[in-house]
């Protein structure tokens, strides 16, 4: 058994804590993108982009990350594509983002009085401005506290890259913990840093929740 202290144990996990923060941040501003492009799809496209949008929502929301995961790391090795453990970790976390993202905020779209819709018709506005001017203001004001409270699930969803190799918070801590054979000091290490991660955020979005609704 290798003689680590604690310190050596919380040393190592921080270090691979970075990369759960950069997975979590590529994960949560590509998903952001693509599914603002959804979004925009699903409200100016037609019957058919409306339904493929759909269908890759419920694709998405309706398979485990674990078996998205696989697909992305060895799905893509299948075709030919030599990927690594960060790069399928990375597609495949934005595009299950996304699609949370993309249903998220067609119900803050959705949750806007259809006489705002009216309204801003009633001015000759496109679409674009429609939503440029009168929509979108008002829908990220109700979208902001949602969306940073998915950002406590997108942190958590990190921890499965691990089964594909992917050096993060929870595979540190298992390799770590085969080293030591103190598999209950880093594992209460693990979730510690996780919570330190996460509280935060959840705090912040209980924050502007309340702030929104007060308004």
């Amino acid at each position: 058994m290798t003689d680590f202290t604690l310190w050596d144990i919380v040393r190592n996990l921080l270090l691979a804590a970075r990369w759960t923060v950069a997975l979590s941040l590529i994960a949560f501003v590509g998903g952001g993108l693509v599914g603002l492009a959804l979004l925009l799809a699903r409200l100016a496209g037609g019957r058919v982009a409306q339904r493929l949008v759909a269908g890759y929502v419920q694709l998405f929301q309706g398979t485990p990350l674990l078996m998205q995961l696989f697909l992305a790391y060895f799905g893509l090795a299948l075709l030919g594509l030599n990927v690594s453990a960060w790069t399928a970790a990375s597609v495949a976390l934005t595009l299950y983002t996304s699609a949370f993202l993309a249903e998220i905020w067609r119900g803050c779209v959705a949750a806007i009085p259809k006489g705002q819709w009216e309204a801003s018709g009633s001015l000759a506005l496109s679409f674009a401005e429609q939503m440029r001017h009168v929509i979108l203001p008002q829908a990220v004001r109700i979208a902001i506290a949602p969306t940073v409270g998915f950002l406590v699930q997108v942190v958590k969803g990190t921890a499965l890259a691990s089964v594909i190799g992917f050096v993060e918070l929870t595979k540190a801590g298992s390799m770590i913990s085969n080293t030591t054979y103190q598999p209950f000091t880093v594992f209460a290490c693990v979730a510690l840093l996780y919570f330190a991660l996460c509280f935060p955020v959840s705090l912040y979005a209980r924050h502007l929740e309340r702030k929104l609704h007060g308004r």
